[in-house]
């Protein structure tokens, strides 16, 4: 199986859960859970966890909670190049999900705002591996240069690349001409429908897919409980799979991440992509009945 190595955030998540709507200027009870997260850490756990060989290279802090979150990714078998930031704290990330179950999200980027180019590990760029960027590392002006650094060694390098859009708001004010720039060859790309929106200005996934593929060989689109799809240039219509069925919403933080993951392997291995949109599915819908950001054991 293809070495992926990724590139992105380590944070640590703050997890409210409310049990009921919530009481503005007031008290909610609800379930509050410590666990880890971001994006470029979420998808090197689910991918290790899954049998891949994955490196994940990122920014902790020299705190108690940077710690923990290098031994955890450690146990799930992530070769984790996480550099230590003297100053800046692990970042944390406190998402709010209502008693609906919509998750709004509260990001303190800490040491990841730092991640430079010479934090890169020359060794992991090499050809026959492929890079996943997080889309967070582009969209955060402090990390944009070891993002832009990353792409570079790696093209250089002749490794496949793909990486995902992050978030719609971040997205949005970063700007869609710049991310689109930045990222311009990139052969497969990681999108859900609101990132596409901001990306193409189409409310449809399959119309929104179509656009992107002016820049991006590849473009899957992320659709929730209506499935995903695979779009490539030159193809008539999109490959369209349904989301596999979930007995209970444990928890939806980072279930995006997760089918990233499951898509991967079987990508990378030249599966179908009915079979890799299928596998992503899956391991979403596994993420979202169990812990969320990270693999349940």
């Amino acid at each position: 199986m293809t070495r992926v190595v990724v590139v992105g955030d380590l944070m640590t998540d703050a997890v409210a859960r409310a049990r009921y709507a919530l009481a503005r200027a007031s008290d909610t009870p609800a379930i509050v859970t410590m666990h880890g997260g971001g994006s470029g850490a979420n998808i090197s756990s689910w991918l290790a966890v899954e049998g891949a060989e994955v490196a994940f290279i990122g920014r902790r802090g020299a705190d108690i909670t940077g710690r923990n979150r290098d031994m955890e990714l450690m146990g799930y078998g992530v070769d984790a190049r996480l550099v230590m930031d003297p100053e800046r704290p692990t970042g944390t990330c406190v998402v709010l999900v209502t008693h609906k179950g919509e998750r709004t999200m509260l990001s303190d980027p800490g040491a990841n705002a730092a991640l430079s180019p010479e934090d890169l590990p020359r060794d992991l760029f090499t050809s026959g591996t492929h890079l996943h960027l997080s889309g967070y590392t582009l969209i955060n002006e402090g990390s944009r240069d070891a993002g832009l650094a990353a792409l570079d060694m790696a093209r250089r390098g002749g490794m496949s690349i793909s990486i995902d859009c992050a978030s719609s708001a971040p997205l949005e004010r970063t700007g869609a001409e710049p991310f689109l720039e930045w990222t311009n060859g990139v052969k497969l790309l990681f999108a859900n429908t609101d990132q596409a929106k901001v990306l193409t200005g189409r409310d449809d996934p399959e119309a929104a897919a179509k656009v992107l593929t002016a820049w991006f060989p590849q473009v899957v689109i992320k659709m929730n409980s209506e499935g995903a799809l695979w779009y490539s240039n030159g193809r008539p219509d999109p490959v369209h799979v349904a989301a596999d069925p979930v007995d209970k919403i444990v928890d939806g933080t980072g279930a995006g991440d997760a089918f990233s993951a499951g898509f991967l392997p079987a990508w990378l291995e030249g599966k179908p992509p009915a079979e890799a949109l299928s596998s992503g599915c899956r391991l979403a819908a596994k993420a979202i009945m169990h812990l969320g950001a990270r693999p349940p054991f």
